[in-house]
């Protein structure tokens, strides 16, 4: 404090004392407020609020040792210096200061000392303010640093969670590219097993009139129709296979699958779709949704061998950030849960890897699961799970979101023109089998057909007549159908183009041929049909 600004109170009924302090004081450079009784003082205290009382001990109304407590339950923060004369005894000083007085000092009082003793309680003063503002803005530091520790410690956590969802993203992500690898050249030559033996069924079924043997050939169809599903789920996960996308209407795929759905669950499970009056349009594949769909509700259904509920429900959402899956923005949710007996921790943390199942053996390949988080994945989105222990399973698919005004009527896709007579046909494929099964086929269906069982071969016959479709194997030895088809397309840029393949990977072919149409191996007669009259349209 500035000694100059400091207003003291000098409370003492003795009018030469109380003169000689006011001097003395004054003289030091002090302002000066002299009191004679005790109501005078509080008087004063109350009017001037002084930051300093000089008291003496024997006033003629109260005493001074209470009108000291007085000031300091009021004015805590106001020094108070008592003073007394020689006789009062040590007890009275005692009480003094127990009563709240800063000091005490006994008259007669040396100016000097006065003045000195004065000066110091300013300064403990002063210094007690300076160490109280310290240790508030310390402790102001100390609540902002700990709130800043709390927020970057929730942060951290945030991080690490994200990090370690990232991280099993990755190892599933390698699973299934292990898995693709491993798989990928095995399924292509399983499709081509298959598409042989599914084209000799096709001819000795046009072949029979005896409805016993077409029975059995329909049954043969059957399996072969079996095998075909399951190196479809093979592909499904293999991260060589692109998905071809368009913008599909989950909500009428999945109303109008309502029917087939009851009946695949059974009488026994209650069956709740949530999709009337949302529109949801995701960029996925419908074909593979529908495959989605199907794996989802079986595993609902064998999760409640006692009964129960399956909800399908369809809906939109939208995140407003990324997550360590997800990047922000628009996407359909098709959600399918059920009342079943649930799964712990670790079975769910493992339910997405390819060949874990928890059903009997012979009832349960693993691929199920698997097929919907790469069907998530490959639309630009993923799949999550949710599970407890004795109280089901909600499984969500996330498709990144399509646009409505671009959703194809499924009228629209299969429709097939009539086929014409005498268009040529060139068929080239390095399986014996395949040529001539399928040469056979489109041979009876009225096409003039030529087979080829490399691609020199093919070149040649292309060089000495044009055909009006090509219909090659995406992957052969040596000159592969891509490379021939870009040494057709040099000579016959119009020539339409119809590709089969068996192999996982037709990346390549959808880089450099984007246009081009791709019939998948194993096929059935319908499909081979369907596929020639649409490429034949194109050309027109």
């Amino acid at each position: 404090m500035n000694a100059l600004a400091l207003t003291i109170l000098n409370a003492d009924d003795n009018e030469v004392a109380r003169y000689t302090k006011n001097r003395t004081l004054r003289h030091a450079g002090f302002a000066v407020l002299d009191a004679c009784t005790g109501g005078e003082t509080l008087e004063a205290m109350e009017k001037a609020h002084p930051p300093l009382v000089l008291l003496d001990v024997k006033l003629p109304d109260v005493s001074g040792i209470e009108v000291c407590r007085i000031i300091k339950n009021k004015w805590p923060a106001t020094i108070v210096l008592q003073t007394s004369a020689t006789f009062v005894t040590p007890a009275d000083r005692t009480r003094a200061l127990e009563g709240g007085a800063d000091s005490y000092l006994i008259e007669p009082i040396d100016p000097d000392e006065l003045v000195a003793t004065v000066r110091a309680l300013v300064r403990l003063q002063a210094a007690e303010e300076t160490t109280r503002l310290l240790n508030a803005t310390l402790e102001r530091k100390i609540d902002e640093r700990t709130r800043d520790l709390h927020r970057a410690n929730i942060k951290l956590v945030e991080q690490i969670a994200q990090r370690e969802r990232a991280e099993q993203s990755l190892l599933q992500a390698q699973k299934m590219e292990a898995v693709g690898q491993l798989t990928g050249a095995m399924v292509h030559d399983f499709n081509n097993i298959l598409a042989s033996m599914t084209g000799y069924v096709h001819l000795v079924r046009r072949m029979s009139s005896d409805a016993e043997v077409r029975g059995l050939l329909d049954s043969a169809l059957a399996a072969a129709d079996r095998g075909k599903r399951l190196t479809a789920r093979l592909l499904a996960f293999s991260r060589s296979e692109e998905l071809p996308t368009i913008s599909v209407d989950v909500r009428s795929l999945v109303l109008g699958m309502t029917e087939w759905i009851k009946q695949t669950v059974g009488s026994s499970i209650t069956l709740d779709v949530r999709a009337a009056g949302t529109e949801c349009v995701a960029e996925t594949d419908s074909n593979q949704l529908e495959l989605a769909i199907l794996n989802l509700v079986l595993n609902a259904r064998d999760a409640m061998p006692g009964g129960g509920t399956v909800t399908v429900e369809v809906g939109s959402r939208r995140l407003a950030h990324d997550d360590s899956e997800l990047k922000a923005g628009d996407y359909g949710v098709l959600t399918v849960s059920d009342t079943g007996t649930g799964m712990s921790n670790e079975v769910a943390a493992r339910a997405f890897d390819p060949f874990f199942t928890t059903k009997p053996r012979g009832r349960g390949t693993g691929l199920g699961l698997v097929q919907v988080y790469n069907l998530g994945r490959r639309s630009r989105g993923t799949a999550r799970i949710r599970s407890t222990e004795g109280r089901g399973t909600s499984v969500e698919l996330w498709l990144a979101a399509g646009h409505a005004e671009q959703v194809v009527p499924a009228e629209e896709i299969f429709a097939v023109a009539p086929s014409r007579s005498n268009e040529r046909i060139l068929l080239v494929d390095d399986e014996q089998d395949i040529r001539r099964t399928l040469g056979r086929l489109l041979s009876d269906s009225g096409y003039v057909v030529e087979t080829a069982a490399n691609g020199a071969d093919a070149l040649a016959l292309v060089n000495a007549q044009r055909p009006d479709l090509l219909v090659l194997d995406f992957a052969m030895p040596g000159m592969s159908g891509l490379d021939v088809a870009k040494a057709v397309r040099g000579r016959y840029p119009t020539l339409p183009i119809l590709f089969m393949s068996g192999f996982a990977d037709t990346k390549t072919l959808e880089t450099e041929m984007p246009a081009a149409r791709l019939l998948r191996k194993p096929f059935g007669n319908d499909e081979l049909h369907a596929a020639i009259r649409r490429s034949l349209i194109d050309k027109r």
